[in-house]
């Protein structure tokens, strides 16, 4: 069966303190959900009009699977801790 990749770009670093808070519910939210971690680190080179900030891909078996952990309460807890969107 096709995997659905998710892909979460940075356009800033997140702040180190709400990143660690935020990491291990995520990782536990991710693998209860289905999800595997293809890439989670920062670019060490981009082209063309790339950006070297964080990057994290995830697998995922379908879109309903991946749209059920991002809509899920242990997901959006977590997301709680790393901050609004204009904080990342």
């Amino acid at each position: 069966m096709p995997k659905v990749y998710s892909i979460t770009l940075y356009n800033a670093p997140p702040d180190p303190a709400r990143l660690a808070a935020y990491a291990p519910l995520a990782g536990a939210a991710l693998k209860a959900a289905g999800g595997g971690f293809l890439t989670r680190d920062s670019a060490v080179v981009a082209y063309e009009a790339g950006m070297t900030e964080r990057a994290v891909s995830i697998a995922w078996d379908s879109v309903a699977q991946f749209v059920a952990f991002y809509e899920g309460g242990a997901c959006q807890t977590a997301l709680a801790r790393l901050g609004p969107p204009s904080a990342m």
